[in-house]
C-alpha cells in the first residue's frame, strides 16, 4: 500500500450559521456541503457561498448530473437542485448509521460509519447491491476515474483511501494531518478532493495523488 501526506491546496470557512460540514458534492462549478439543516453551495475558487435550500442535511451528499441526494436520517433525499423540492425518498441502508454518498455507475454508493462498510444501492427503490467491507470508520465516499475512494476517522486520525471496490482492499492512503478530520469526500474529477471537516465547520480541498 502506498501512503502519502496530505497536500491541503485550500481551506474556506468556518461559515456564519455552520456548526459543522457533513456530507459535500460536486456539480461541475460549485460545491454544495450539508450542514444539517440545509445544503449550501460553494464556490470553490473563492470560498463564497451562493444560495442555501432548506432540507434536513445531516450526513453525505451526491450529484448524478441532474439532481442532488442527501441523507437525512434514515432515508435517502432526491432534490431538485433547481426548486429545493424533494421528488423521492428510499430508506438508508445503513438504518440512521450512514456516512458518505456518491453517485457512480448508476448506483448510489452509501457508507456505514461504524459498520466499516460502503454499500451500492439501487437509487429507485434503495436495494442493495453489493457490500464492501472496510477496516476503518467510514465517513466520506467519492468516485473518480473508475477507483473508488473513502474517508476515515478513527482514532481522532483522518486518512483518504482508494480502495478496491471488489475487495476493500487498500490500494493507497492519504493521510490528513493530526486533528484534522474528514467527514464527507467529493472529486472535482481532476486534481482536487473536496472534504468536509465535520464539527470544525470548515472545508478543504486536498490535492489528489497522481498515480505512477
Amino acid at each position: 500500500m502506498k501512503r502519502s501526506a496530505a497536500d491541503i491546496i485550500s481551506e474556506h470557512g468556518p461559515f456564519p450559521g455552520v456548526d459543522g460540514v457533513h456530507g459535500v458534492t460536486y456539480d461541475g462549478k460549485q460545491v454544495w456541503f450539508a450542514s444539517g439543516d440545509k445544503l449550501t453551495a460553494l464556490d470553490p475558487d473563492s470560498g463564497n457561498t451562493g444560495r442555501s435550500i432548506d432540507v434536513a442535511a445531516h450526513a453525505g451528499t451526491a450529484f448524478d448530473g441532474v439532481h442532488l441526494y442527501q441523507i437525512a436520517e434514515d432515508r435517502i433525499q432526491k432534490i431538485d437542485p433547481d426548486t429545493g423540492r424533494i421528488l423521492a425518498t428510499i430508506p438508508a441502508p445503513g438504518g440512521g448509521g450512514d456516512s458518505g454518498l456518491a453517485w457512480a455507475e448508476g448506483s448510489l454508493w452509501v457508507g456505514h460509519y461504524q459498520g466499516r462498510k460502503i454499500r451500492q444501492v439501487d437509487p429507485d427503490t434503495g436495494a442493495v447491491l453489493r457490500t464492501i467491507e472496510s477496516n476503518r470508520f467510514v465517513t466520506g465516499v467519492t468516485w473518480v476515474d473508475g477507483e473508488l475512494w473513502h474517508a476515515t476517522l478513527e482514532n481522532d486520525a483522518s486518512e483518504l483511501r482508494h480502495i478496491d471496490a471488489k475487495t476493500g482492499e487498500v490500494f493507497e492512503a492519504v493521510q490528513m494531518p493530526s486533528g484534522v478530520h474528514v467527514s464527507g469526500l467529493e472529486s472535482d474529477g481532476d486534481e482536487r478532493f473536496f472534504c468536509g471537516g465535520g464539527n470544525s465547520g470548515k472545508l478543504r480541498a486536498v490535492r489528489r495523488p497522481r498515480r505512477g
